[in-house]
């Protein structure tokens, strides 16, 4: 099988458009970065909000319970209340 035999532009120095193409790449690295810490920005909001929600539900069962709680449930209520309280 013969190779294709080259043109004379992809000899040498780099074209007008061989720049350019490099130019926008650095574009584009600065869009997916900004890109990436926007979506980065919002999982950490969504992973703390996931927190709050568990720590709620978790509350929500502590004081549901109709038996006294033991000293350490009871201990754990009132650490959640607070947390939950000054956040």
């Amino acid at each position: 099988m013969m190779a294709a035999p080259r043109r004379g532009s992809d000899e040498g120095s780099q074209s007008a458009s061989s720049q350019a193409n490099e130019t926008d790449s650095a574009i584009d690295d600065e869009g997916r970065a900004l890109q990436f810490q926007t979506m980065w920005s919002i999982k950490k909001h969504d992973l703390v909000m996931k927190e709050r929600l568990s720590k709620m539900k978790l509350l929500d069962s502590l004081i549901a319970k109709q038996d006294p709680l033991p000293d350490y449930e009871e201990a754990l209520k009132k650490k959640l209340i607070n947390k939950l309280m000054s956040d």
